[in-house]
């Protein structure tokens, strides 16, 4: 990373704190993430990451010396399986935060979880080290579809999990469900649907399965030992959820997510808008006004480069005028009301009026000059963002 301060337009400067271990790698996970065996270590995880909170925070000294920016407005541990380290452990990364910037007064701080990972204690222990909003990876409550994922987790946990979330104080809590897997029916994704829904959550994920190129998923599938479901399944189970979720209470805020008012999930928008944010550990990404860097992936190079006081940086890019427009218009028509008719050039406007006609628009934003996809549109929100951006 080049020397000198990041100059910021912003005051705010979000975090994403990248966890990168799993006891076990999910036969569909394409993440920057790694097991015991995979790292050839004999530690313990919970050796590993006392080690890793060290260099955590020293990059975070170096966002410090670095950015101009004042305060934070959230903060998010993602992973990986950030629900494998200590309590004291993330509320060091915390402390580490909120010593070298201003905490905003209402902060989200989220941590992914997988739910055998958690107990009554630990979860006591992440609420106490100031965690205030947690996201637990159910991805389905049918055995068989997270046995073709390679979850590890009981189904039957979750509603313990959420129960006990509760009851150490947790009012934010969300759950990631998963659609689309081989052999899923319409029956199990409905099972999967009703099962989140009877639970005192705030907010639903429901992400499609992507099959993505090097994973074991991806070998199955090329190996002909599993089919994808087609197009026209998984745009109809994505229907099934939006219909339930909308019914139960749950309004749609960005295409694959959802949450009761006022629980979206502040950090995951931030990105949707193009706000700033500084990714710290292995691989973790960064963005401030236009300019965007990675770090490099591996843990070991990762800690290479923070015990040198090197900066962990692989690479950076620096976006041009054009891109910024054309990614502010992809990532913005996933949200509700965010684009204005007006930024569009007439050739942009004619595609406009067409996909509204088709009924792809919500009719009450038109009318007064902003855009909010129908479910139709949302299912074919790729296709208008390709007409638009050309």
């Amino acid at each position: 990373m080049a020397a000198g301060t990041v100059r910021s337009k912003s005051s705010a400067l979000s975090f994403y704190i990248h966890i990168p271990y799993c006891v076990k790698r999910c036969g569909y996970c394409d993440f920057n993430t790694y097991t015991p065996a995979e790292l050839k270590v004999e530690s313990s995880l919970t050796e590993i990451s006392h080690n890793y909170i060290d260099l955590l925070v020293e990059e975070i000294s170096m966002a410090r010396a670095q950015s101009d920016a004042t305060t934070v407005p959230t903060i998010f541990f993602g992973g990986g399986t950030p629900s494998l380290m200590e309590p004291t452990d993330l509320a060091k990364v915390i402390s580490a935060i909120s010593s070298t910037f201003t905490l905003d007064e209402e902060c989200e701080i989220t941590m992914e979880a997988n739910p055998d990972t958690l107990t009554l204690d630990r979860l006591r222990g992440y609420r106490e080290a100031g965690i205030n909003r947690i996201s637990i990876g159910m991805q389905s409550a049918v055995p068989h579809v997270l046995a073709v994922l390679d979850r590890t987790h009981n189904p039957a946990n979750i509603e313990k999990v959420v129960g006990w979330a509760r009851e150490v104080g947790f009012t934010e809590i969300s759950l990631d469900l998963i659609y689309g897997t081989p052999g899923e029916s319409m029956a199990d994704w409905e099972k999967s649907i009703d099962t989140a829904l009877a639970l005192d959550i705030t907010h639903i994920s429901a992400y499609a399965l992507i099959v993505e190129d090097g994973t074991k998923l991806a070998a199955q599938v090329r190996r002909r030992e599993i089919t994808i479901p087609d197009d026209d399944e998984t745009a109809d189970k994505y229907l099934l959820a939006d219909n339930k979720f909308r019914a139960a209470g749950f309004d749609w805020y960005e295409i694959s997510n959802w949450s009761k008012p006022g629980s979206s999930c502040k950090h995951n928008v931030a990105y949707w808008k193009g706000a700033n944010w500084w990714g710290a550990g292995p691989g973790a990404h960064s963005h401030i006004d236009g300019r965007r860097w990675w770090n490099v992936k591996h843990p070991t190079a990762y800690r290479e480069r923070i015990a040198q006081k090197a900066s962990p940086m692989h690479e950076e890019e620096f976006l041009k005028s054009d891109e910024i427009a054309r990614e502010e218009i992809m990532l913005s028509l996933r949200l509700p009301g965010v684009l204005a008719l007006g930024e569009f050039s007439q050739e942009a406007r004619s595609a406009l009026d067409n996909f509204f006609v088709q009924g792809h628009f919500e009719v009450g934003p038109w009318e007064v000059g902003r855009l909010t996809l129908t479910q139709s549109g949302r299912l074919i929100a790729d296709r208008i963002v390709r007409e638009l951006v050309v």
